[in-house]
């Protein structure tokens, strides 16, 4: 049985572009006006679905996908991460080049993101390189049951916030960002992880996802990009993809509207 589907075959329609050419950021610009938050989430599997290697998305990652990873933190206001993802890639705060806060500036951003963790717990290490290595202060979003013993813990090295909804004793996602949205850090880059972005997808808050394909096969019983309970069925479409010359596919995908 043959379906009436046009297939389009994609290729090159310019000259290659390296992680430092301006028209590479052109690619990964939010969109102008922005009033709420736009939610993009960047996330990277293998061929076979998997989310990490060795335990860390990391693991999978190229010398592409680094800079990748570079261009949309440089385009964000805030970056959005779950607390495990924190302890497990050992984050710290980002980094950003002189070329690019002058970009920034000139977008009326602040010079370097602020990063903000999204955990019910508030249980992270205050000795960390998460809060010993950044420029800026970090954003805790924590519930109202675990916010004054986090602010106890934590109030001297970051900016502990209530993110509870109609449940004191979680954080409601929506919540988190309106407060994002009230210090006008509309642009989001959620960099996971699993949970955090399965969460976003079932409130139907994920405004766009920014997928890499590793050309690696991983087995095993690796975690998927969404990690969560719920299923839901949101459409979206394809703004672009792009390729190296490792075989990394770069995918963006928006919200169809």
């Amino acid at each position: 049985m043959l379906f009436m589907v046009q297939f389009t075959a994609l290729g090159s329609d310019g000259p290659p572009m390296d992680g430092a050419d301006a028209r590479l950021a052109d690619f990964y610009a939010y969109p102008d006006g922005l009033q709420t938050c736009w939610v993009r989430g960047n996330m990277i599997a293998s061929l076979d679905g998997a989310a990490t290697a060795d335990g860390k998305a990391g693991g999978l990652a190229g010398p592409g996908d680094r800079s990748l990873f570079g261009v949309m933190r440089h385009a964000a206001d805030v970056i959005l991460v779950g607390a495990a993802t924190v302890r497990v890639e050992n984050y710290s705060g980002a980094q950003v080049p002189l070329a690019a806060r002058n970009e920034r500036q000139r977008r009326g951003q602040s010079e370097v993101p602020p990063i903000a963790v999204v955990t019910r717990s508030g249980e992270l290490d205050p000795d960390a390189l998460f809060f010993t290595r950044t420029e800026v202060t970090p954003l805790i979003l924590t519930c109202a049951e675990a916010v004054d013993e986090t602010r106890r813990r934590l109030g001297t090295v970051a900016e502990v916030l209530n993110a509870s909804g109609p449940r004191a004793d979680s954080v409601d996602n929506a919540t988190a960002l309106q407060i994002l949205a009230e210090r006008r850090l509309f642009r989001v880059l959620s960099e996971g992880g699993p949970l955090l972005l399965s969460q976003l997808i079932e409130d139907d808050l994920l405004d766009e996802l920014c997928l890499t394909v590793a050309p690696i096969l991983v087995g095993g019983v690796g975690r998927r990009i969404a990690a969560g309970t719920g299923e839901v069925h949101n459409k979206m479409r394809v703004a672009h993809l792009l390729s190296d010359d490792e075989g990394y596919l770069y995918t963006r995908y928006v919200r169809a509207r």
